[in-house]
């Protein structure tokens, strides 16, 4: 199996965190918040899609997982790693990302993390903050890591 192969019995979580330069009501994040709904649409229906952090409302600008409200928080599941590489890199998501100095400061830590779960597991925003910051100490491994360096599951992690 390759380290972008599916894992029988896991899933892949990740978890993705920005800076926002201004409220979400704002003008400055209009562009980007006028296509949350289209964006997380397109990730629902997306081939190997699995779960997304959501409030009530659909999408997960409001969740406060950090003591500054400006950083928000994203997270999904999804059956593998290529299907999450494609969602992000060849879909109309990649517009967000082209786009993100225009909504979003650059972040000097760790601010992207991939982990495996077992499948049918929800991982929390907590769990999530664990990952980035085991990235951040330890760099990529079998607990956290990146698109560049991806890891198999690993039992114990």
């Amino acid at each position: 199996m390759s380290n972008s192969d599916s894992a029988p019995g896991y899933h892949l979580a990740q978890i993705n965190i920005a800076h926002a330069r201004d409220t979400m009501d704002s003008l400055t994040m209009k562009g980007f918040v006028d296509r949350l709904d289209e964006i997380n649409a397109l990730a629902d229906d997306a081939p190997g899609f699995v779960w997304r952090l959501q409030t009530d409302e659909g999408d997960a600008t409001a969740i406060q997982a950090y003591d500054d409200p400006a950083i928000i928080v994203n997270m999904s599941v999804w059956k593998d790693i290529e299907s999450l590489k494609h969602f992000v890199y060849r879909t109309a998501h990649v517009d967000l990302i082209r786009d993100r100095d225009a909504w979003f400061l650059k972040m000097m830590q760790a601010h992207q993390a991939l982990w495996w779960i077992p499948a049918g597991h929800i991982p929390s925003v907590e769990e999530g903050r664990t990952r980035l910051e085991q990235l951040e100490v330890n760099g990529p491994g079998p607990a956290a890591f990146t698109f560049a360096k991806p890891f198999q599951p690993v039992e114990t992690v």
